[in-house]
């Protein structure tokens, strides 16, 4: 029996696959190239309605498929405009493209066995406990975002506490940690899913500069033990959500040395603050937390998905996760060599190659070239902060404390969720809402390297031109 006609997935005709290859490559950079024009952000009906089709039983042709993956290319969340300043999203980088072609080529599994992309994140992990401050023994892993990866360093925590056995008996003392009240959700939800419960995860009050009142964390961590609950972990936040603002990481890390909690610190973009010589002050501490949670996706501009767990402690990293079948079995030699592997510090066997865009990144660039970036957007968030509070018709909420602006339009909260709408809806620009103090606010995160000043005069304008419309025509759409 023959195998020369064998059915495969394969092209038939690899020449007109590398046409086709290099079509979509063009629109991609086409589409990167003009990614500051037109709209923001559009979701129009016909692009919607072409992904809610029957299921392709007989294939839909190669034709089809890339007509409709060209089509949707203008179609994204917005964060590759310069004026896209919702919530924490990175702009990505065309060279990005060259690390992702190289990687779906390559189509390996970082879950383990001895393989040239294992070294590639080697390399990153590496790089992290340089740019941190991490002894050379802390271990590391590439995940998805911080939200994995403080699952990840929380569980470490918990298991140094109670120790392996948990992994098989469960959760049965009555552990509770720490966080400011401005802390990111993803901490609540690692709770959670941990199985001690969100309840468990204590929001301490903040004091006027939104930092963790040191005061209210000894007070809650001495009632907890008067209580007889089990502290166990204290974690800090480097950049919060609302209003960029951050712990005091050093006092943390004392605090928790002396109480015995394991530090964790939620760095998701505002870890990264320390490429820049004049944040890196208010960082301070951060060397020394247990575990460190950030994402690649956010300042540094790698393409999604990418994060970070950095963990201190090594031992007590590995034995909260590596539990390997037989079947994965390792070895001296051969492929199944390379011990440990990176399962043996997460929950994935089956993991991306996300190593390599990181890796490009910050080999393309350098971390000098990033962290002028980073520098930019705060220098541009102070600058729109003096914009709203020279104008008597917006009121800034809070002060610019790294590279997020809050700011409200007169006193409606009404007329503010209308403006971002309407703000969003015309293309204009995209940011987004939140409370401060009780009140509305327009939100304005710079996380952009595309962004320029006269994008934040524009944004000022029509925040002032569609408010005043409002008042005029009242709240509902137009």
């Amino acid at each position: 029996m023959s195998d020369a006609h064998v059915e495969t997935l394969d092209p038939e005709d690899w020449e007109a696959f590398r046409a086709r290859a290099h079509a979509m490559l063009d629109a991609a950079v086409d589409r990167m190239m003009t990614g500051g024009e037109g709209p923001v952000w559009m979701s129009p009906e016909p692009v919607k309605a072409a992904f809610d089709a029957p299921l392709p039983v007989a294939g839909m042709g190669a034709a089809a498929v890339d007509a409709q993956i060209a089509a949707l290319l203008p179609y994204g969340v917005g964060n590759t405009h310069p004026r896209f300043f919702g919530w924490v999203h990175g702009s990505g980088t065309p060279s990005q493209l060259v690390a992702e072609m190289a990687a779906s080529a390559m189509n390996a599994n970082l879950g383990g066995r001895e393989h040239g992309a294992i070294h590639v994140e080697k390399q990153v992990i590496g790089w992290c406990r340089e740019i941190f401050g991490f002894p050379g023994e802390s271990s590391g892993l590439i995940v998805s975002g911080t939200s994995m990866a403080t699952i990840v360093a929380l569980k470490a925590a918990r298991e140094r506490r109670l120790g392996v056995a948990t992994r098989k008996t469960g959760v049965r003392a009555g552990l509770v940690g720490y966080a400011s009240a401005l802390v990111h959700g993803c901490a609540d939800r690692a709770f959670d899913m941990l199985g001690l419960g969100s309840d468990a995860l204590r929001r301490v009050a903040v004091d006027a500069a939104g930092a963790m009142d040191m005061g209210a964390l000894r007070a809650a961590i001495a009632a907890d033990r008067a209580a007889g609950l089990v502290p166990f972990a204290v974690i800090g936040t480097a950049g919060s959500v609302d209003l960029g603002t951050i712990d005091d990481l050093d006092a943390i890390a004392d605090l928790a040395a002396a109480e015995e909690l394991w530090f964790h610190v939620d760095g998701a973009f505002g870890a990264l603050g320390v490429l820049v010589e004049a944040l890196r002050p208010r960082l301070k501490g951060i060397e020394r937390a247990d575990s460190l949670a950030f994402d690649f996706h956010k300042w540094l501009h790698v393409t999604y998905d990418a994060g970070c767990v950095l963990i201190r402690d090594e031992a007590a990293h590995r034995q909260a996760f590596s539990d390997r079948p037989r079947y994965l079995k390792g070895a001296e030699r051969g492929l199944a060599a390379g011990n440990p592997w990176p399962v043996d510090y997460g929950p994935e066997l089956s993991r991306g190659f996300r190593a390599l865009k990181v890796w490009a990144q910050i080999a393309e660039h350098g971390t000098a070239r990033l962290g002028r970036m980073i520098a930019r957007n705060c220098h541009q968030a102070a600058y729109l902060g003096r914009l709203v509070a020279a104008d008597p018709g917006l009121e800034l909420l809070a002060p610019v404390s790294l590279n997020i602006c809050c700011f409200r339009y007169g006193a409606d909260d009404a007329v503010n969720d209308e403006i971002v709408i309407r703000l969003q809806e015309a293309g204009i620009a995209a940011p987004s809402t939140t409370t401060v103090a009780g009140k509305k606010a327009i939100r304005v995160n710079l996380t952009n390297h595309r962004t320029r000043l006269s994008d934040l005069d524009l944004l000022v304008e029509a925040v002032k031109r569609i408010g005043a419309e409002i008042e005029t025509q009242g709240p509902s759409p137009r």
